[in-house]
């Protein structure tokens, strides 16, 4: 019997796609790619032609029913990326060729793992494994009809870059970050239990630094968190992105969306000192997983980001049973602190490639040169034993 034709459509905005539809193709509830988040920036105008962000996302269709997906941007710089090629844009203007615009398969602003090529989970795995052939020779044949210099896909999940890795004409390039693995612990002091000595006094030290300066915590959801409580957090975003010479892309609608169409899902930690609130970190979770992303505060206080952005988060990830704490991209401090090295990666296809030699031996270097820079953080870990974390 034969399976009927299929129908690929682009489509310039998510809302143009059922959310039920889109969010069954999901695995985790991963919230970066759900169609909520995914819609929230678009409606309030995070990811535009202004931001370099242009929607451009695939459907896959069988009988008018969606059996594949991918969030699909056109890009006109690799602003919120975090795989930095400027390098090789800048070969390609040394050359005349246009590197911009290209095509990006990612969660706009979040270096966090994740389904980058969405499948019907009510397909077998040969239909599953040919709609996904059927996704990337649709970005392969969009690269060639509009002109773009190539796709990228950005942090898929482990399983998704297995495949990628068998795909002829793609190239891998690899990175590193710091993840928290929970060890089925019972409570902090557990986790603490399996440090060195001196780690674990130091991690106390801190906690007790901030205690010590009066500032307690309050963690809230989306049904939780206030007006205000968003308008402050929002200022907090704000004021860091500018203090960093950067560009604060999402706003204070944007968190309040989010909010309101993903309540459990969101991890709102609000730090009080004297009856005011001065820092924030916002956090979000799947049903595995917690992602850190964003912090801001009024004022400087010792140890207060460690302990808004990792301790709390790591508090809640034992007592809620999530097994990892993925607190975003880069950061060497993140070691002493029970975070561990894991390799990244991301997958390209270039629809025309001037140095091929040149890509190929730049991809080879990266990759060890990132495979150092992750034995030598290990070693620095601060667990007793390192054998149970994955490397």
């Amino acid at each position: 019997m034969h399976n009927p034709p299929l129908d690929i459509k682009v489509h310039s905005q998510i809302s143009e796609i059922a959310a039920d539809d889109w969010n069954a193709l999901l695995s985790d509830n991963n919230p970066f790619m759900r169609h909520e988040f995914l819609h929230a920036l678009e409606k309030h105008h995070c990811v535009s032609a202004k931001f370099g962000w242009i929607p451009k996302h695939l459907g896959v269709y069988e009988n008018d029913t969606l059996i594949g997906a991918m969030s699909l941007y056109e890009k006109h710089n690799n602003y919120g990326e975090f795989v930095f090629d400027q390098a090789w844009s800048n070969a390609w203007k040394q050359v005349g060729l246009d590197y911009y615009p290209k095509l990006v398969s990612a969660a706009p602003y979040t270096p966090a793992l994740g389904d980058r090529l969405l499948i019907s989970h009510d397909l077998d795995k040969s239909r599953q494994v040919l709609i996904q052939g059927q996704l990337i020779e649709a970005v392969q044949n969009l690269c060639f009809e509009q002109a773009l210099s190539g796709a990228h896909i950005l942090f898929p999940n482990k399983s998704q870059q297995a495949w990628l890795a068998e795909q002829p004409e793609w190239l891998h390039r690899h990175d590193c970050q710091f993840h928290w693995f929970n060890q089925n612990y019972q409570d902090f002091d557990d986790f603490l239990a399996t440090l060195s000595a001196k780690k674990r006094k130091n991690i106390k030290q801190e906690r007790k630094s901030v205690a010590n300066a009066g500032i307690t915590f309050r963690i809230l959801n989306g049904l939780t968190a206030t007006e205000q409580d968003w308008q402050q957090f929002a200022a907090f975003y704000q004021k860091t992105f500018i203090e960093k010479w950067s560009t604060p892309t999402l706003n204070v609608d944007f968190f309040k969306a989010v909010a309101q169409a993903l309540p459990l899902q969101i991890v709102l930690v609000l730090a009080d000192q004297n009856s005011q609130c001065i820092a924030g970190s916002l956090m979000f979770r799947s049903e595995t997983h917690l992602y850190g992303r964003h912090w801001g505060c009024l004022q400087e206080v010792k140890n207060l980001h460690f302990e808004a952005c990792f301790y709390q988060g790591i508090e809640y990830a034992i007592e809620n049973g999530l097994q990892v704490f993925e607190p975003g991209a880069g950061g060497e401090h993140k070691i002493a602190r029970g975070f561990v090295p894991v390799s990244m990666q991301s997958s390209h296809w270039l629809r025309v490639n001037p140095f091929p030699e040149g890509i190929e031996r730049f991809i080879l270097e990266e990759k060890q040169a990132v495979e150092e820079y992750a034995a030598d953080c290990l070693k620095h870990a601060p667990y007793k034993e390192t054998d149970c974390f994955y490397k």
